[in-house]
């Protein structure tokens, strides 16, 4: 089962650079906002962490391809969507439009950190996606 979830924001001058263009940094944030903003229909982070017995749902790695540049003014929509799991990450696929036109495009992989042994480790995610599915159903 895909998990989507759809996330809007209007772009204001202080998200831009001196040039009026999106500082990229901005893109990176607003990812991890809409999973984060995904999150709270199930409680929200801690919440989750709380259910889990976990620390964090925390970053392992991201990306992001700019395909237009992102302006005062522009009202955007991020579509988020967990596309992979894996034994002990996930994959999230992130695209950014401005009505029809593909702004940004970025993936994230993340994973269920726990404290094990005196250290944090990466956990199963099974049980993140078991929590996740048991919420969406009817």
């Amino acid at each position: 089962m895909p998990f989507s979830f759809e996330n809007h924001h209007n772009v204001v001058f202080g998200d831009c650079d001196p040039a009026g263009i999106v500082y990229y940094p901005n893109i990176y944030r607003w990812m991890d906002g809409t999973f984060q903003r995904f999150l709270q229909q199930y409680g929200g982070h801690a919440a989750v962490c709380e259910q889990l017995d976990a620390v964090g749902l925390g970053l392992m790695e991201t990306h992001a391809k700019y395909r237009r540049p992102l302006k005062d003014g522009d009202a955007l929509t991020i579509r988020m969507e967990i596309v992979e799991w894996s034994a002990k990450s996930y994959r999230l696929i992130h695209r950014g439009y401005v009505g029809d036109d593909l702004a940004f495009e970025g993936s994230e992989v993340r994973a269920l950190f726990e404290n094990r042994d005196g250290r944090m480790r990466a956990g199963e995610v099974s049980r993140l996606k078991t929590l996740l599915e048991s919420h969406s159903e009817p």
